[in-house]
């Protein structure tokens, strides 16, 4: 028997809205309302609020904490302020990546760790384990909704619902602060490629502040959008998603990731295994792929030259930005340079394709209208 799939505290509302409800990491989730592509242009262009509350949240706090983050993250978490947020990754001892996370200092001992849905209990018992009493590791996932609401319009749409000066918050930073009444840290992160917000509060007010926020964007053009649209613009800033570009036998210096591997911070767990690798050498490396011919690549099609296999498509779409099929993957390294032309084997037809310069889309450049 299947084990039941969890619910967001807006499982509802998503309901009521009409939309497709697929299964997600166990999570019954919102996949789409009123189609992938208006949703995703809508965030492109104007804004989209989307119910992300499957992540998990882990708080790490005590006297112990910063050491512990120090210790099982890539990033320098001593690099943070009291309210500054941080792209990080939890790693094994072989440099693998246990996970993707954002890091934020609540305190001067105090961090919460967004994890992945997937990841949510492996990363809790990874962090308990290893902590081994320095520090308090506390799964807080239960006591949090998470709404992210992005797009170009994002701070206009919200600054009438709060009293924070939301032009002050900087990426990567966050406030608290109330939103129409509500309780919430409000911090400028994302994970579509445009400005926004990921709003945090009770899930008792998850509801009412959904709502409200869908109310507020109206003449704005906000819509709530699923998680297929969240995959294609992920996809298109070229932004990794756990267990397709990133997984445990994966590491930052193949996943492109070395710019969070922060060796000079000193010991942290997988980092000889990492300078090994760096010295020795990647042997495949992520790249972003451009088709070149009729056809979409997906997850796990081959990728070649010349009929030899040189790699592995992670993610692929046709991206409805950009009006043309892309694809990230991983191929070995000496076949890795910008240019070259290589194919997909799509059902058995090899498609051809180019490997381009990534991120394939950045914040500000033409977009099709919708």
């Amino acid at each position: 028997m299947a084990p039941k799939l969890k619910k967001t505290p807006l499982h509802r509302v998503h309901r009521r809205l009409g939309a497709k409800m697929v299964e997600f990491a166990g999570w019954e989730m919102p996949v789409q309302y009123r189609g992938v592509i208006e949703e995703h242009l809508a965030v492109r262009n104007r804004a989209g609020l989307f119910d992300i509350s499957h992540m998990g949240e882990v708080e790490i706090s005590g006297t112990g904490a910063l050491d512990l983050c120090q210790w099982l993250t890539a990033n320098d978490a001593s690099r943070m302020k009291q309210g500054q947020a941080q792209y990080n990754l939890l790693l094994n001892e072989d440099g693998g990546i246990v996970d993707d996370i954002v890091v934020y200092r609540l305190g001067e001992d105090r961090f919460l760790l967004c994890v992945n849905a997937a990841n949510t209990d492996k990363d809790f018992q990874w962090l308990r384990q290893k902590a081994a009493g320095k520090a308090a590791v506390e799964d807080r996932s239960l006591q949090y909704v998470q709404l992210a609401l992005q797009g170009p319009l994002a701070q206009e749409i919200l600054q009438p619902l709060t009293a924070v000066p939301l032009q002050e918050v900087e990426p990567f930073h966050f406030a608290l602060g109330e939103v129409t009444g509500i309780s919430c840290l409000i911090a400028r992160t994302g994970y579509t490629g445009e400005d926004g917000f990921e709003l945090y509060c009770d899930p008792a007010h998850g509801e009412t502040l959904w709502s409200r926020l869908l109310e507020a964007g109206t003449d704005a053009g906000l819509k709530p959008a699923g998680l297929g649209a969240r995959d294609t613009l992920r996809l298109e800033r070229a932004l990794p998603l756990y267990g397709h570009e990133l997984s445990e036998g994966t590491t930052p210096l193949e996943a492109g990731l070395e710019w969070v591997t922060k060796f000079s911070k000193g010991a942290f767990l997988g980092r000889e295994s990492l300078l090994r690798q760096k010295e020795q050498g990647i042997q495949r490396k992520v790249v972003g792929l451009e088709m070149t011919e009729p056809g979409i690549p997906r997850s796990h099609y081959p990728i070649l030259k010349q009929g030899v296999v040189i790699g592995e498509v992670t993610s692929g779409t046709k991206s409805p930005t950009l009006g043309r099929a892309i694809a990230m993957g991983y191929v070995k390294t000496g076949e890795a340079g910008v240019g070259n032309r290589v194919a997909v084997e799509i059902r058995g037809r090899q498609a051809a394709a180019r490997i381009v310069a990534l991120p394939f889309y950045r914040r500000g450049e033409t977009k099709r209208s919708g």
